[in-house]
């Protein structure tokens, strides 16, 4: 009987597309500015910091809170949702701030289901550290797109998730919707 191994062996997954990514950081942190110190949110950097809206993949931004695309996605299209004003519980925010982040919540549905015409939407908050939020100081909604089929061998039994389209190419789709709805293209 063969030995199996111990430890887990990861799986590799060649992904060449994010080598442009990669340098891209490269080439960031070598162009001259020393780096900003952080809130500890990296929502509350993006809130703060609008003139990166690009860089950062902020979709839309209101007065009160932004959609943006995931960092990192569950699946391509996947979108959070947040106030600009950081608390970490739903329950912390006024009600006209409760109202704001469900309005949206909704035009974030709207842009996906216009942008990438997904089957359906897990729409989800992990509220505290215990549930599961990567950043618990600051509220905001998950958006992950779904379709039939989505979870298959490669996810299930090679416990590897693939998205095989780049955050930016993703950017691109969602606002050529909002050029499309602001009657900026045909």
């Amino acid at each position: 009987m063969p030995n199996k191994p111990t430890e887990p062996v990861p799986e590799i997954l060649q992904a060449p597309w994010r080598l442009a990514y990669l340098e891209s950081i490269s080439e960031k942190e070598k162009g001259g500015e020393p780096p900003k110190p952080g809130s500890g949110s990296f929502l509350l950097d993006y809130w703060r910091d609008p003139q990166h809206d690009v860089q950062n993949h902020v979709i839309e931004r209101t007065d009160m809170g932004m959609i943006l695309l995931n960092g990192f996605p569950y699946a391509n299209g996947h979108l959070l949702v947040a106030l600009g004003e950081p608390c970490g519980r739903l329950m912390d925010y006024l009600p006209t701030q409760q109202i704001m982040l469900w309005s949206l919540v909704a035009r974030a549905s709207d842009l996906m289901e216009k942008a990438i015409e997904p089957q359906g939407i897990n729409f989800g908050i992990n509220q505290g550290r215990a549930a599961g939020a990567g950043v618990p100081q600051h509220l905001h909604v998950h958006l992950v797109p779904r379709w039939s089929g989505d979870t298959n061998f490669i996810s299930i039994v090679g416990q590897v998730r693939v998205n095989p389209s780049s955050l930016e190419a993703m950017y691109k789709r969602y606002m050529m919707v909002i050029d499309r709805e602001s009657g900026l293209t045909t």
